[in-house]
């Protein structure tokens, strides 16, 4: 669901959208780090408490609700059918948790240009990416009768997500190709084994 969705039937997820989108804007114009909280919490509207109601730390308040997404796209592995080839469902899914809608794409476009170029977000990536690892993996490893741990659900998991983090940076780059697009093109390479390579 999104924040604009939330925020429409529950006060609270007002707030909390109200802090996402000024917290994103002054990431936007001003660096990251050079923002305080203190920033974050007046151009709201709101207390410094109130923000530490809504997230825990700066780094929360870019990526927003991520949990949910984690969750949705456990939902839609789980939902697969198992008639599907694995690494197709896994590449379907991600499509899917990321069809956004027409006015859900500028406030998308701020969050993952921050989490893609702002040095200071790196490091609080890595946590994020590892939650949609452990998902992808666990849906590998039922569906192969492995470990998460092991190779191919792993691998699975880091190409995976390697291949919608390059979509997301050439949608990026141009907007003019949908991000949907995009995640289609970069999957049909994974799948196929990168077919561009044998020309």
């Amino acid at each position: 669901m999104s924040a604009v969705t939330e925020a429409a039937s529950d006060p609270r997820a007002d707030t909390r959208a109200r802090v996402e989108h000024a917290a994103l804007d002054l990431f936007t114009v001003k660096s990251f780090e050079q923002v305080i909280i203190d920033d974050v919490a007046a151009a709201a509207g709101i207390s410094r408490r109130t923000f530490f109601r809504c997230f825990a730390t700066k780094a929360d308040a870019v990526w927003g609700d991520f949990a949910a997404h984690v969750t949705r796209l456990e939902r839609l592995l789980a939902a697969t059918d198992p008639a599907q080839p694995v690494l197709a469902s896994v590449c379907a899914a991600y499509v899917e948790v990321n069809d956004y809608s027409e006015a859900e794409l500028p406030l998308l476009q701020q969050r993952m240009r921050l989490i893609l170029t702002e040095p200071a977000l790196l490091a609080h990536s890595q946590l994020r990416y590892a939650d949609v690892d452990r998902v992808v993996a666990e849906h590998v490893a039922r569906r192969t009768g492995t470990a998460p741990g092991d190779l191919v659900p792993r691998l699975v998991a880091v190409s995976s997500r390697a291949a919608a983090t390059t979509a997301f940076e050439l949608w990026l780059a141009d907007e003019r190709t949908p991000l949907g697009q995009r995640l289609r093109e970069a999957f049909a390479q994974l799948t196929a084994g990168f077919p561009a390579l044998a020309r």
